[in-house]
C-alpha cells in the first residue's frame, strides 16, 4: 500500500510539473523570447547622394516586424558641430508583452539647409530608429547609419565660350563652355531635349564641348541654352547666343505595289502572336510604324554611351559616284491602291550607285555596332566621338567587326535591299546624341569650318 501511495504521490509531482510547465514556464520562456528579440529594424533608403543642394527630400520607411518600430530619430550634425533635428518621434505601445502597435512606417522629409540654419560645408546625417524589444535594460534593439555629406547650395557657374550658333531645322552646332566645378550633368537644352556635353577634348579640365541639334520640327520658336547640375542637385542655366535658319522639306510619294510586299514583308516579322492574321499592307503600316519607332530606340541605345575622342578630321565622305534618290527628312506619303495609307519622314540619304557597290566610311571612328536594324536591314554604326555618329543601312554584306578602328573613305560593306529597300542603295544616316541629322552639312568643309573646327582652334586640345 505505501508503494501505492507513493507512486500515486510521483505521478501526482509530475503532473503537478507538467501543468506549471505549460501554465507558467512555458508563456513566462514565449514572452521572454518574444520580448527580447535581438532582430534590428530595418530602414529601407536610398543613400547614394554625397550632398545636399538648396533642397532635398529624404525619404523611406522603417519597419519591425516583431516588437514593433519604437521611436524613430533623423538629424544632421553641420560643420560647426551644430546638431539639427529633422525628425524626432516616438511610436505608441500597444502593451509590456505586446510591443509597439506600429509595425511599419514610411517618411518623407524635405531638407532645406538655408532654411534650417545649416551652412555650407562638411556635415554628418544621423539616423536611428528602436523597437520595443526588452534589450539593453528595454531600451531595444537600434539601427543606427552614419554618413557623411557636404552641404552645397551654391549652383554651378557656367560660361559659354563659343559664339554664333547658327543653326539649321535638322542640322548641328556645337557649343563651348567652361563650368565652376565638376558636374555629374551638363549640356546643352535644346528645348525639352538635352544634349550632354564632355570635358575630354581640352586640355583644361573645366572646359566642355557639346555637339547639339535641332529636330527636322524644330522651328525658331525652339530655345537653346546650356544647363549645368551639379553632385547637389543645385542647377544652372545660361544662354546662348543663336540663330535658327528655316528649312522648306521637300515631299515624296512611295507607292506600294502587292509585289513589294510579297517581296518585303517575309523579310520582316512582327512579335506579337495576333499580328500573324494581318494582310500584307497591314502588315507593312504596322511595320513602318512600331518598327520604325523600335529601330530608332535601338540607335538611341547604341549610341547611348559615346567615346569621348574626337576621332574625325575635315569633311565626311560622300559615296562617291552615286546620285541622291532621297534626301533628309523628305515628308512621304505611302500609296497603295490609289489611296495614302501611311506618312513618314525619312531621316538620312538614300544614295545608288552601281548593284553591291563598295560603302565606304565617312570618316575615322570606331565601329560600335554591326547587324540587322528592323526596316533599315543590315547596318554598320560608327562612333566619330563626343556624340556624333555615322550608320550605313541595307548593306547586303558587312566588311567590318565591333569595335575595329576605321579610317576616312575605308570600304566597310556593300550596297544592298536589306529591310525596307526597294533597290540597291545605301541608306546613310548621322545622329547627333539621340537627333538625326542632315549629313549634307557634314559633307561640306565649309560648313565644318565655320560651326565647328572654328571653335575647336579657340581651345587648347588635349595633348595625347
Amino acid at each position: 500500500m505505501k508503494r501505492i501511495k507513493r507512486k500515486k504521490q510521483r505521478n501526482l509531482k509530475a503532473w503537478f510539473l507538467v501543468v506549471f510547465c505549460i501554465v507558467i514556464i512555458l508563456p513566462a520562456a514565449w514572452i521572454l523570447i518574444k520580448c527580447l528579440e535581438g532582430t534590428e529594424p530595418e530602414l529601407q533608403t536610398d543613400l547614394s547622394f554625397s550632398s545636399i543642394g538648396a533642397s532635398k527630400i529624404l525619404e523611406g520607411t522603417f519597419s519591425d516586424t516583431k516588437s514593433g518600430v519604437r521611436k524613430i530619430f533623423i538629424g544632421i550634425t553641420d560643420k560647426d558641430n551644430k546638431p539639427i533635428v529633422l525628425m524626432d518621434k516616438t511610436f505608441p505601445s500597444a502593451g509590456l508583452f505586446t510591443g509597439g502597435k506600429s509595425h511599419q512606417e514610411a517618411f518623407s522629409i524635405r531638407i532645406e539647409p538655408a532654411k534650417l540654419g545649416i551652412p555650407d560645408g562638411k556635415a554628418t546625417l544621423q539616423i536611428a530608429v528602436r523597437d520595443y524589444s526588452w534589450r539593453k535594460w528595454w531600451h531595444g534593439n537600434q539601427n543606427y547609419i552614419e554618413k557623411e555629406i557636404t552641404i552645397d547650395t551654391v549652383a554651378p557657374g557656367v560660361e559659354v565660350l563659343s559664339s554664333a550658333h547658327n543653326v539649321s531645322q535638322g542640322g548641328s552646332g556645337l557649343a563651348i563652355y567652361r563650368l565652376s566645378e565638376s558636374c555629374p550633368k551638363s549640356g546643352v537644352m535644346v528645348g525639352e531635349n538635352f544634349f550632354p556635353g564632355h570635358n575630354g577634348y581640352a586640355d583644361e579640365e573645366d572646359i566642355y564641348i557639346c555637339f547639339f541639334a535641332l529636330t527636322d520640327r524644330q522651328g525658331k520658336d525652339t530655345k537653346i541654352s546650356v544647363r549645368a547640375v551639379d553632385e547637389a542637385g543645385n542647377s544652372s542655366r545660361a544662354g546662348i547666343s543663336y540663330y535658327i535658319k528655316k528649312k522648306v522639306f521637300k515631299k515624296d510619294i512611295i507607292r506600294i505595289s502587292d509585289n513589294f510586299l510579297n517581296w518585303k514583308m517575309p523579310e520582316l516579322t512582327l512579335k506579337d502572336p495576333a499580328d500573324a492574321g494581318l494582310t500584307g499592307i497591314e502588315k507593312f503600316i504596322k511595320i513602318n510604324n512600331k518598327t520604325r519607332q523600335e529601330n530608332y530606340d535601338q540607335f538611341v541605345e547604341i549610341c547611348s554611351n559615346p567615346d569621348g575622342m574626337l576621332y574625325w578630321k575635315g569633311s565626311f565622305l560622300r559615296m562617291p559616284n552615286t546620285a541622291r534618290k532621297s534626301s533628309y527628312a523628305d515628308r512621304r506619303d505611302y500609296l497603295y491602291d490609289g489611296k495614302v495609307v501611311d506618312h513618314q519622314t525619312h531621316m538620312g540619304v538614300d544614295l545608288a550607285s552601281n548593284k553591291h557597290a563598295p560603302v565606304p566610311a565617312s570618316n575615322h571612328g570606331r565601329v560600335i555596332f554591326t547587324g540587322d536594324i528592323g526596316i533599315y536591314g543590315k547596318t554598320v554604326v560608327i562612333d566619330h566621338g563626343f556624340g556624333l555618329f555615322s550608320m550605313y543601312s541595307h548593306l547586303s554584306s558587312i566588311g567590318v567587326e565591333k569595335d575595329q578602328m576605321v579610317t576616312h573613305g575605308e570600304i566597310i560593306g556593300l550596297t544592298g535591299t536589306t529591310g525596307f529597300a526597294g533597290g540597291d542603295h545605301l541608306h546613310l544616316g548621322m545622329m547627333v546624341h539621340n537627333t538625326f541629322v542632315n549629313p549634307v552639312e557634314w559633307w561640306d568643309g565649309t560648313w565644318i569650318k565655320n560651326n565647328i573646327t572654328h571653335k575647336l582652334d579657340g581651345i587648347s586640345p588635349k595633348s595625347n
